[in-house]
């Protein structure tokens, strides 16, 4: 068996696992043996990074933006993320739903109040404490946190969804190198580009923790004075909630994960609508608005804003900063984003991940951001400008403090901040430990236990350190060579997309009328009757498959290793199935399926099943492209004989016609299909 095939199986690939630990170690040993060095070290590199790679940042979050929406604007945008037969795995509610727990809830409850402030007070440009600085606060927030940030979780998401629910390779982000290097992306280059993303994730994931334990810290302090903020009550927050997501590990997705999504989301809610109603809400209504229609109006303009002019910090501080935190944070948000959109198209995909947390995030701002900045400039509270410069984490819980019921916002906010960061550990954790297992889908629970103490471990040992200023130079740093990795990705996904269409073209679906009529005979109309009006049972159908399919199949198979090419028929009982495949050296192998496929029995059926079963029976095409959604029993052989030569003709024609196509040999069949549910499938 080929690496190919083996690579998603494994628990363990240690050359990417041994790596990625060894960086993190040492890391970790030089930053907590020379505090005040490594300290010295993060300031220069992050002026360097800021100073030397700046414009690199800005212009390929541009370009992700650029590409993603383009992508979903063009006739690729109907391409669905899976088979072509596949429908979405969840309600468009619940997508919706998890889309938002996915993202950056930590980052909204830090930086929600704070952000806002902070510009108000100290504009990149203009005059403080102004009008246009509030205007200008809130255009920023929006601009920082609104469709750059989704289009580089969404760029990572489709890209990963693509090439793992439609072409089978392996749900990692070596995946997406596959149109340019082929079966190379299971060597060294491969492995580099899953090290690369896991630094990045686990980097990513500690700044996170690093600014959660700050915002926990001040709000245990705000309910209980007696707790002191220092870096050791934040340490001793690191290890509690690390607990906690091991903890969430050990509970499993289900019971874990989920759980806490569902509480996460509610208690989200809950908070904002709270504010709204005891806030200025007429106020926040219309700043909404203003503030979203100047957000679309400046958006090219500030995308390619580096204050070249005027050379100070802020860029460094607040623009770089967001946007590498988020690319390093990307192939976390990016995979679970991907995991949850199986069957939806292109175009689907990017709209709904662009739009919904776009527009939650605008609101939330809104909510939060204009009610701090109308109690600054309207109510005369301007203390909070110097208490939220001194400590940002302190925004959120002093704009509780001039609201009702304080002590019960202020613990239900520590509250959701500690349940975001643990099912954003947990979910991290189980991203990087897929990572190192080659895109293992399972692992064992103690390797999910490692990660998510290593990532404990990173953040306590950076915020000892250099404090949160560690670990955003991490962040931008690590994010470096991510960026390029999901260029060549996209790179990577528009060549296969062109060859898709190859694929489309050459290749058109055709229903079961059409392709009997290409063999009509004497007595065929009675056959297609039959076929319309009978509900065939289990038992039918599969004597159907294991007699003159598997017969027919033998005889193509005899047929073209006559003519010099290797092919084979696979019996797959386990999945009721049974499928020709034809191996073709560099290019993409031909696959043809025929699939036992069970239906709800309609209420006209009759007569009803003798077996007692509600269900009937189809025995459907399948090719590499997914199911072609009809049936063929009834076929005799010589029926079946032509539908395989029907579709291999079409396979040969898009060869021809594909010039330079996708060297996939995805030997993985088997586990391209396990994105299926495994055995017979069912469409109540």
């Amino acid at each position: 068996m080929s690496e190919t095939s083996r690579l998603p199986r494994a628990v363990i690939l240690v050359p990417v696992f041994l790596p990625a630990v060894i960086i993190t170690l040492l890391l970790v040993i030089g930053t907590a043996s020379n505090p005040e060095l490594a300290k010295l070290f993060f300031e220069q590199t992050l002026a360097f990074i800021t100073r030397t790679f700046g414009w690199f940042y800005m212009l390929a979050v541009a370009f992700f933006l650029v590409f993603t929406v383009g992508i979903a604007c063009t006739r690729w945008g109907r391409i669905k993320l899976g088979p072509d037969h596949a429908e979405p795995q969840y309600s468009f509610p619940a997508w919706f739903a998890m889309l938002f727990s996915a993202g950056y809830g930590i980052a909204l409850l830090f930086f929600g109040v704070a952000e806002p402030v902070l510009h108000y007070a100290t504009p990149p440009a203009g005059a403080p404490e102004t009008v246009d600085a509030a205007k200008q606060a809130m255009q920023i927030a929006f601009f920082h946190w609104g469709f750059h940030i989704w289009a580089i979780y969404g760029l990572v998401g489709l890209v990963l969804a693509y090439f793992s629910f439609r072409h089978g390779l392996p749900l990692s982000m070596r995946s997406a190198l596959y149109p340019l290097i082929g079966e190379r992306i299971y060597g060294p280059i491969g492995h580099l580009v899953d090290v690369f993303a896991i630094l990045g994730t686990l980097f990513g994931i500690a700044t996170t923790l690093g600014l959660s334990v700050t915002q926990i810290n001040t709000g245990l302090n705000y309910l209980w004075p007696q707790i002191p903020i220092n870096a050791q009550v934040q340490v001793v927050a690191i290890v509690v909630i690390t607990g906690l997501a091991i903890a969430s590990v050990a509970a499993g997705l289900d019971r874990g994960v989920k759980n806490l999504s569902l509480l996460n989301m509610l208690l989200a809610i809950a908070l904002m609508t709270f504010v709204f109603l005891v806030g200025p809400s007429i106020f926040i209504l219309e700043t909404f608005l203003q503030n979203t229609g100047a957000y679309l109006n400046n958006i090219i303009e500030r995308t390619f804003n580096l204050q070249a002019y005027t050379r100070s910090d802020w860029i460094g501080n607040w623009t770089l900063f967001i946007f590498g935190w988020t690319i390093a944070w990307s192939p976390f948000v990016g995979l679970f984003i991907a995991k949850i959109s199986r069957g939806r198209t292109i175009r689907q995909f990017v709209f709904g991940v662009m739009l919904v947390p776009t527009t939650f995030t605008f609101m939330w701002f809104s909510i939060f951001g204009d009610t701090a900045l109308h109690l600054i400039m309207v109510e005369g509270y301007s203390s909070l400008i110097g208490e939220v410069q001194a400590n940002h984490a302190v925004a959120l819980f002093q704009l509780f403090e001039r609201l009702p019921l304080s002590s019960i916002t202020s613990f239900i906010a520590v509250l959701l901040i500690i349940t975001f960061f643990v099912t954003s550990s947990d979910s991290g954790s189980l991203v990087i430990d897929s990572l190192a297992a080659g895109g293992a889908s399972y692992t064992p629970v103690w390797q999910r236990v490692f990660w998510a103490t290593t990532e404990g471990a990173v953040a306590a040992t950076l915020l000892l350190a250099g404090g949160l200023d560690a670990l955003q130079t991490m962040t931008i740093a690590s994010a470096l060579p991510f960026a390029l990795i999901m260029m060549l990705a996209a790179v990577g996904m528009w060549r296969a997309l062109v060859i898709e269409g190859h694929n489309q073209v050459s290749l058109r679906q055709q229903m079961q009328g059409s392709r009997l009529a290409s063999n009509a005979g004497p007595g065929l109309w009675k056959k297609r009757l039959a076929g319309l009006v009978r509900f065939p049972e289990r038992s039918e159908v599969e004597a159907f498959i294991n007699g003159p399919v598997q017969r027919s199949m033998q005889r193509v198979k005899r047929a073209l290793r006559e003519e010099g090419w290797p092919a084979e028929v696979h019996d797959d009982a386990a999945n009721n199935r049974v499928y020709l495949e034809v191996i073709k050296d560099d290019q993409l192998d031909f696959i043809y399926e025929i699939r036992l496929i069970a239906y709800a029995m309609p209420a006209f059926a009759q007569p009803r099943s003798a077996e007692g079963d509600e269900h009937y029976y189809r025995a459907e095409v399948f090719l590499r492209r997914g199911g072609q959604s009809y049936d063929i029993f009834g076929y005799d052989g010589q029926d079946v004989i032509s539908d395989i030569l029907d579709q291999f003709e079409k396979y040969l024609h898009f060869l021809h016609i594909s010039p330079g196509s996708l060297p996939w040999r995805m030997e993985e069949h088997d586990e391209m299909l396990s994105s299926e549910p495994p055995g017979e499938v069912s469409k109540d």
